[in-house]
């Protein structure tokens, strides 16, 4: 072939350049975790549910996106809706994000803390929107529906 002629398709069109990547859909987060998602935010799921541990109250989050954190003071999770609020604090004041197998996707587990009376509360509250506050940043999680 002549060294000015082309083959006729680019490489970079072919594999794709990083910077023109999709970034991460919270739909391909949701497919590739095996649990329902608990509520949704722009670039996070929140994958939650309730667990006793012989007679201790706690509730189980793990959040998947781009949230990455390393705490060393805990986090508070809201929950709000029709007449109700509900305040909890992270069980532990140390965790950190971890990487997934996925670029810029991490999965951070909280624990929070929950009183056994406000259980049966959250259980039948018709949640509006539920607030991570970590770090000095503000999650705002709606209620995941589907």
């Amino acid at each position: 072939m002549p060294k000015n002629e082309t083959m006729g398709f680019s490489f970079s069109k072919l594999f794709g350049k990083t910077e023109s990547t999709p970034s991460d859909t919270i739909e391909s987060i949701i497919e590739d975790v095996e649990h329902k998602p608990y509520g949704v935010s722009e670039s996070n799921v929140l994958f939650a549910g309730l667990n006793d541990l012989g007679g201790y109250f706690f509730f189980q989050t793990v959040i998947v996106g781009t949230l990455k954190v390393k705490r060393k003071n805990g986090a508070k999770l809201t929950f709000k809706g029709k007449d109700f609020e509900l305040v909890l604090s992270s069980d532990s004041l140390e965790f950190e994000s971890n990487p997934t197998g996925n670029k810029n996707r991490y999965a951070t587990n909280i624990d929070f803390q929950v009183e056994e009376s406000d259980i049966k509360r959250l259980e039948k509250a018709t949640l509006k929107e539920i607030l991570l506050n970590v770090k000095g940043k503000e999650i705002l999680f709606s209620r995941y529906t589907k």
